[in-house]
C-alpha cells in the first residue's frame, strides 16, 4: 500500500495541488502558463518516480487543464478550435516528456548500477591482486630464507668446521707438549704451518662471504659510493687479471682489446671488480686447462663492451637471467658437481653495472667458447656525477 501511495498517490496529489493553486486565477491566467506549470510537475514526477506514474499524472494534468483552464470553464467541452490545438499539443507534450524523463531516469539508474558493479569488480580484483602480491612476496621471502639457510649450512659452516678442526688439533698438540704420554704424536713445524694455513684460508673465505653480503645489501639500498673518473679500459682489465692470477693459473687466458678504444667515465675499482667476478666465475665452471678470453670493444651508441668467454658446459637460455639472482648457484637443479658459494657474485656484478647506467647479459660464445658474459657501460661525459 505504501509503495502504491508513493508511486501513484504523491504524483496525483502534486498535480492536484498545482491545479488548486492556479484554478482561482483561471480567467486571468494564460493557458500557456498553466500548461507549462503542469508540464513541469510531470517532468519532476518522471524524474523522481518513473514513467508509469508520470503517464498517469500526464492524463490527470490534461483533464485538469481542460476542466479548469480552457473555456468554457468547469466542463470538459472545448469551444474554440485554437484551444483544441493547445489541448492536443499539451497532451502530446506531456505524455512524451513524461516518457522521456522516465527513460532518462531508468538509464541513469542503470548507469549507476553498472558503475557500482564496476567498482565492486575492481575492488575484488584489487583484493585478489593484493592477495597474490602478498603470496608472491611471501613465496620469495621463503625462497630467500631457504637459499640463505642453505648457504649458511653448506658454505659458511664448512669453513667454520675446518677452522674448528684445525684449532682443536693445534690445541691438543700444545697440550701434548707438556704431557708424559709417550704414545701421543706431536705435530712437527710443517704440520703446524699446514693447519695455520687452513685457518688463514678459511677465515679469508668467511670474510669474503660477509663482504659479499654487505656489498649486496649496499647495492640494494642504493648506498654504493661511486667515484667516476676517466679510466682506460685496458688498465681495468689488467687490474682484474692481476687480482685473479691465482684463480686463473689452471687456464689459458687471452685478451683481445680493440685499438684506440676510448676511455670511459666510470668507477674504476667497481668495474674491475665486475671483470674479476666474471673471470673467477669462468674459471670455476670451466675444465682445468681450458681457455678463457677477455675482450673489449666499442658497443652500440656511445658505449664500451667488455666480455669474458669460457669453454665450460654452457648456460641454458632459460637460466641466463636467473643466474644473476642472489643466492642462485649453478648446482641448483643439476646432479653435476659444481663449486660451492653463496651465489652472490653475479648479483653483485649486475648491481654494480646497473648502478653506472650499464647492462650485463649472457650470450653464446664464439668459436670454441661456449659461454660469453658481456657488460656495457656508457662512455660518459664531463658532467660531474651526483655520486661523487
Amino acid at each position: 500500500m505504501r509503495r502504491f501511495l508513493k508511486y501513484y498517490g504523491i504524483p496525483l496529489l502534486a498535480v492536484g495541488l498545482v491545479t488548486a493553486v492556479m484554478a482561482p486565477f483561471a480567467e486571468r491566467l494564460n493557458v500557456t502558463t498553466a500548461a507549462l506549470a503542469l508540464l513541469l510537475v510531470i517532468l519532476f514526477i518522471a524524474t523522481a518516480v518513473g514513467s508509469r506514474p508520470a503517464f498517469l499524472a500526464s492524463v490527470v494534468a490534461v483533464l485538469c487543464l481542460n476542466f479548469f483552464f480552457l473555456p468554457p470553464y468547469h466542463t470538459f467541452t472545448i469551444a474554440d478550435s485554437h484551444n483544441w490545438a493547445a489541448f492536443v499539443a499539451f497532451l502530446i507534450t506531456a505524455l512524451t516528456a513524461g516518457q522521456l524523463s522516465g527513460y532518462a531516469r531508468r538509464r541513469a539508474a542503470e548507469s549507476e548500477e553498472r558503475r557500482q558493479e564496476i567498482e565492486r569488480l575492481y575492488t575484488e580484483l584489487q583484493e585478489a591482486f593484493d592477495q597474490a602480491s602478498q603470496a608472491e612476496a611471501l613465496r620469495q621471502s621463503e625462497q630467500l630464507k631457504s637459499a640463505l639457510l642453505d648457504a649458511v649450512t653448506h658454505d659458511i659452516r664448512t669453513p667454520l668446521t675446518s677452522i674448528k678442526a684445525s684449532v682443536t688439533t693445534l690445541l691438543e698438540d700444545v697440550k701434548r707438549g707438556g704431557s708424559s704420554d709417550e704414545d701421543a704424536l706431536a705435530l712437527d713445524n710443517e704440520g703446524r704451518v699446514e693447519f695455520l694455513e687452513i685457518i688463514d684460508e678459511e677465515t679469508d673465505r668467511l670474510n669474503k662471504f660477509v663482504g659479499e653480503m654487505v656489498e649486496l645489501a649496499r647495492i640494494e639500498a642504493g648506498k654504493l659510493d661511486l667515484r667516476k673518473i676517466w679510466t682506460e679500459v685496458p688498465e681495468v682489465i689488467s687490474n682484474a687479471l692481476e687480482r685473479a692470477e691465482s684463480r686463473l693459473s689452471g687456464h689459458k687466458v687471452t685478451r683481445e682489446i680493440e685499438s684506440e678504444l676510448p676511455a670511459v667515465r666510470v668507477d674504476a675499482s667497481s668495474i674491475a671488480e665486475v671483470v674479476y667476478v666474471l673471470l673467477d666465475n669462468a674459471a670455476k665452471y670451466s675444465p682445468v686447462g681450458s681457455a678463457l678470453r677477455v675482450s673489449a670493444g666499442r658497443g652500440p651508441g656511445e658505449t664500451v663492451q667488455i666480455a669474458v668467454e669460457d669453454e665450460g658446459k654452457g648456460i641454458a637460455l632459460e637460466m641466463r637471467e636467473k643466474v644473476f639472482e642472489k643466492f642462485h648457484r649453478a648446482s641448483e637443479g643439476s646432479s653435476d658437481h659444481y663449486p660451492g658459494g653463496l651465489g652472490m657474485g653475479l648479483a653483485i656484478a649486475r648491481g654494480i653495472i646497473e648502478s653506472q647506467d650499464g647492462r650485463i647479459w649472457i650470450e653464446d660464445g664464439t668459436g670454441e667458447f661456449t659461454t660469453k658474459f658481456v657488460f656495457s657501460v656508457p662512455i660518459g661525459d664531463d658532467e660531474i656525477s651526483d655520486s661523487e
